[in-house]
């Protein structure tokens, strides 16, 4: 059973940092891609950065690069998301999303086909 599992959420204030985390269990040979997502409140869920698994290549939104670093864990089949300088609009609930199949869309919320339950960043100005 595969299964996806974030932590490192939390109030944070304007200007900090932050690390999220995502563990993936389940078939870890077979994964492709690991992502990042986010969802405001009231608003659709974005695309943050992706990490191919084989060759770490990485991919951001335009609006996460600088801030935002995605890195991979293979040994320990987990992704991470660093967020620096920190802004009231980064709150939202970050979702970590898996793709075992090549060529899926990588920026789309449908090229995924396993998500975490999500972990709250609130950041407080």
């Amino acid at each position: 059973q595969v299964q996806l599992v974030e932590s490192g959420g939390g109030l944070v204030q304007a200007g900090g940092s932050l690390t999220l985390s995502c563990a993936a269990s389940g078939r870890t040979s077979s994964i492709r891609a690991m992502a990042w997502f986010r969802q405001p409140s009231g608003k659709e869920r974005e695309f943050v950065a992706v990490i191919g698994w084989t060759a770490s290549s990485t991919y951001y939104a335009d609006f996460a690069k600088g801030r935002f670093t995605i890195s991979g864990d293979h040994d320990k089949n987990m992704a991470h998301l660093r967020i620096d300088n920190l802004k009231p609009e980064d709150t939202a609930i970050y979702y970590c999303a898996r793709t075992d199949v090549m060529g899926s869309s990588l920026e789309d919320v449908g090229g995924y086909a396993y998500w975490g339950q999500g972990t709250q960043v609130t950041v407080s100005s």
